[in-house]
């Protein structure tokens, strides 16, 4: 049997995203979500899904390039001074193995997420680990009776691999991935067995999703994108120059829906794993 996970991204990061999750799950085969607390439109996030019960939704973890839950007061070592988390996740972790960054102001900030989501009434199917925070993660989503996990094991030379820093990056998050399935699996969560999406800010076209479906391996894969339905405002809010109409285009696709259904493969969410 095959089955195809199609995980959108930053739900709850803005209005525009939230557009793309809901049209891509009733008009396409996306039919999963990590919701983000921390995203200013964490609120709007939440409707969406209660609109539509059948869409899985997943616990997105952060601690960079967002907005905590707690004041910045109580955790002073994940922010900046501005309020906001740093700026990505190779900034965090260089500061994380330095010693600049609290174990315990992690481990509070982490349980106010999760708290957040559960006090929104959402079921979550499953959850988006932090690159090298696996253990945090793993034991609240233990607290909150989540067993289930994505793990974003990319290929390294998936995409352009145009410069030695983005190897390197992609190399060190492959890395880490493989290692939070390893634990994962030692703490008996269940991950799907295979992931394709590319990490490094390349979109999911529709040639990418073909190839995928022509090409299938047996068990589970999962896909990872973030889809939105207005790449200039989304580029700016986000500080991300990604196509995220190109994702939303791939995923609402007629004729990705009908090699689908061709190919027997069926569209599914982590509750169906």
């Amino acid at each position: 049997m095959k089955n195809l996970i199609i995980n959108a991204d930053d739900f709850g990061r803005h209005e525009l995203i939230n557009r793309a999750v809901e049209k891509s799950f009733r008009a396409g085969c996306l039919k999963s979500a990590t919701i983000m607390a921390g995203g200013k439109f964490f609120d709007d996030a939440v409707e969406v899904a209660k609109k539509n019960p059948d869409l899985g939704v997943g616990i997105h973890f952060t601690l960079a390039n967002g907005f905590p839950v707690l004041p910045p007061e109580k955790i002073p070592s994940l922010v900046t001074e501005e309020g906001i988390f740093h700026e990505n996740y190779v900034v965090f972790l260089k500061k994380y193995f330095q010693g600049k960054i609290s174990l315990g102001e992690i481990k509070i900030e982490l349980a106010a997420q999760l708290e957040k989501v559960l006090s929104a009434k959402i079921n979550l199917t499953h959850l988006h680990h932090i690159p090298g925070i696996i253990e945090i993660c793993l034991d609240l989503a233990k607290t909150a009776k989540i067993s289930k996990m994505r793990a974003a094991n990319t290929k390294i030379f998936d995409g352009e691999l145009n410069s030695f820093g983005k190897f390197v990056g992609r190399f060190g998050l492959s890395s880490l991935a493989k290692f939070a399935k390893y634990k994962a699996r030692k703490k008996n969560f269940t991950t799907p067995e295979h992931f394709a999406g590319i990490v490094a800010g390349e979109s999911v076209s529709e040639n990418f999703l073909e190839n995928l479906i022509l090409n299938l391996h047996e068990g589970t894969t999962e896909v990872m994108l973030h889809p939105g339905t207005d790449n200039k405002i989304l580029q700016n809010f986000c500080e991300w120059e990604h196509d995220f109409e190109e994702e939303l285009n791939a995923v609402t696709s007629p004729k990705i829906l009908n090699l689908l259904k061709e190919k027997n493969i069926s569209a599914v969410n982590f509750n169906q794993i």
